[in-house]
């Protein structure tokens, strides 16, 4: 009953994410002006006569008044009926799956790369002896810092004109999902994102790595190796792991730009075009998408939480199990 309860909530939240996206999409594509109809029609230049507009208002409820419309999306939403794209005629869920694999494809690379960036700086941390290594960690931690803040923009350019424009080694654009072609938007995902992570994780594990457990591991003539990757590190990974969750929803928005950026097709790309050509449902069908991926991100990382820390299993049982009216710490 208590993993039923924890689900149902998860799908409660998920259809309240569903909505709220649908609602503010709406009305803020609404509010930035345009008539729909002429992106319907092939545009604000296509020079469609009244008698045309007139009968695609008509066919997409579009001389309806403005709630009226909102429902009849609200509905199509609920029910997981997107509909056609206003500019591409093509139906909605079509041209989201067709680019779906390639922004997910770069939004692992990007999440695994973090996690690499991250968990190398910490660990270079917390085994930082000596005044050389200890300057060289201090500047780690002030790389950590800037890096969390470099906007995604700016740190692209740079990869592309140093990596793509100097070296010459990797492609500046990346039409396909080849290895190649994603480790410059990866890395341009990837570094913010581990500026997050590593400081997480290296608080995590400078506490771990001094608490009485990894005492006791070294009395009993454990290496620090051992103690590191064995006992300090599994308990330092349970904040990062909350906050991976997080960080894929933090990629996936990401995408927005770095495709645009490096001329890569995926649904920041698509999402970028349904904007600027006023393409209600395929704005909506995009943002719902990432939104809900977000949720399901957020879920299987609590579900990592309970498997890596046995405690909040415990926490749960000992809840579920409490007499009615006790307060279980």
């Amino acid at each position: 009953m208590t993993v039923l309860r924890w689900l149902l909530g998860r799908l409660a939240a998920a259809a309240l994410v569903a909505w709220v996206v649908a609602t503010v999409v709406f009305f803020a594509l609404r509010a930035a002006g345009g008539d729909p109809s002429e992106a319907i029609l092939g545009g604000p230049g296509s020079q469609a006569g009244e008698e045309a507009m007139a009968r695609v208002r008509a066919e997409y409820a579009l001389d309806e008044p403005l709630v009226v419309q909102y429902l009849l999306q609200l509905a199509r939403t609920v029910t997981f009926q997107l509909g056609d794209s206003y500019a591409r005629r093509r139906p909605v869920a079509e041209l989201v799956g067709d680019q779906l694999g390639g922004t997910l494809a770069l939004a692992a690379l990007g999440l695994l790369l973090a996690w690499a960036i991250a968990l190398a700086v910490a660990t270079a941390a917390v085994r930082a002896r000596g005044p050389v290594a200890r300057r060289a960690v201090g500047l780690l931690r002030a790389g950590e810092v800037v890096a969390s803040v470099t906007p995604h923009f700016w740190l692209g350019a740079v990869l592309i004109a140093v990596f793509a424009g100097g070296a010459g080694w990797l492609p500046a654009t990346s039409g396909d999902n080849s290895l190649r072609s994603l480790l410059l938007p990866a890395i341009t995902l990837a570094v913010p994102v581990a500026g997050f992570l590593g400081q997480v994780m290296r608080d995590g594990l400078e506490e771990a790595h001094t608490a009485p457990f990894a005492t006791t591991a070294r009395t009993r003539g454990a290496s620090e190796g051992w103690v590191l990757w064995r006992h300090s590190l599994r308990h330092a990974a349970l904040p990062a792991i909350a906050l991976s969750g997080w960080a894929f929803g933090s990629l996936l928005s990401g995408a927005v730009v770095v495709e645009t950026l490096f001329g890569r097709p995926g649904l920041g790309r698509l999402l970028v075009d349904a904007t600027h050509s006023r393409d209600v449902p395929l704005v909506i069908g995009v943002v719902l998408v990432i939104a809900l991926g977000y949720v399901l991100v957020t879920t299987v990382a609590d579900v990592l939480e309970r498997v890596v820390d046995p405690r909040l299993r415990e926490r749960v049982e000992a809840v579920r199990t409490a007499p009615a009216g006790e307060v279980v710490a």
